[in-house]
């Protein structure tokens, strides 16, 4: 059955994929994009939106319900990134980080669910992270955002329980996208050779990882079906084995040695 889609955060990376995935399938997809010069030439209907603007966010939904009608499905995928040390993190860096990651999803969901509560069907599909369910050294407002995402979305399902609105969240691994010349990285200062030592390390592993990873094609794939499924899961983890692992050890190893295999991986000694 064809749908009305809008997928945020559409100009590059996983919104790009998800919304010509979605597009190919045969559905009314709205990529959006805070720059419409970054969407020129794409198949799917592009439109502006800013997550963190309450009238820009209204302006793209109204115009998309006038156009087709009603909107089924919101793909959440807008966010950003912002790479510094937890005990040093600058309040107002990480409410900009909130803002985007976290209270855009809130801001767009408190936009389209009350037309979709009224009509009794429709699809939340939160973008969150496995940074979601463990935490990333010098990643730490990232993965708050992430894990605020998580509860936020786990309350939205039990609030919509009887409205026939389902909401799911997909935590990816690394994908390749403009993530790592997009993330803000916190200058480092304090005094300390070795923590700094420790930051950059952990900066190089991040970008490392994500200079590798794969095409993001597999987790619009996994969107589709998705979007297509009458009862979808509550929760898809996408992305490389030896990262989609990681929750799975996270419960069954003891925290300090899942906590050490984590600092291992990113340069903490």
């Amino acid at each position: 059955m064809k749908k009305v889609i809008l997928v945020t955060g559409a100009s590059s990376g996983i919104g790009l994929a998800c919304a010509n995935a979605l597009q190919a399938n045969g559905h009314i997809v709205y990529g959006s994009a805070r720059d419409l010069k970054r969407l020129k030439g794409t198949p799917f209907k592009p439109i502006e939106l800013d997550v963190t603007q309450d009238d820009s966010v209204k302006a793209a939904i109204d115009a998309i319900i006038k156009a087709e009608g009603k909107l089924d499905v919101l793909v959440n995928n807008a966010g950003n990134g912002v790479a510094g040390p937890a005990y040093a993190m600058p309040v107002e860096n990480a409410k900009e980080q909130f803002e985007v990651n976290f209270f855009g999803v809130v801001r767009m969901c408190g936009a389209v669910l009350p037309g979709m509560i009224a009509k009794g069907q429709g699809l939340i599909v939160n973008i969150s992270s496995l940074a979601g369910l463990f935490g990333l050294p010098y990643q730490s407002m990232y993965s708050a955002s992430k894990y605020a995402i998580e509860g936020y979305s786990q309350s939205l399902r039990m609030e919509l329980r009887n409205t026939g609105i389902k909401v799911s969240i997909i935590n990816p691994g690394d994908f390749k996208s403009d993530f790592s010349q997009n993330r803000s990285k916190i200058p480092f200062t304090i005094k300390n050779e070795k923590l700094e030592q420790e930051y950059n390390a952990a900066v190089a592993a991040m970008e490392k990882d994500e200079s590798i990873a794969p095409s993001p094609e597999s987790l619009a794939k996994q969107l589709c079906k998705i979007v297509d499924a009458s009862n979808p899961s509550h929760r898809y983890l996408v992305g490389q084995v030896g990262q989609t692992i990681a929750p799975t050890l996270k419960r069954i190893l003891p925290g300090s040695l899942f906590e050490k295999l984590m600092n291992d991986h990113y340069g903490i000694k």
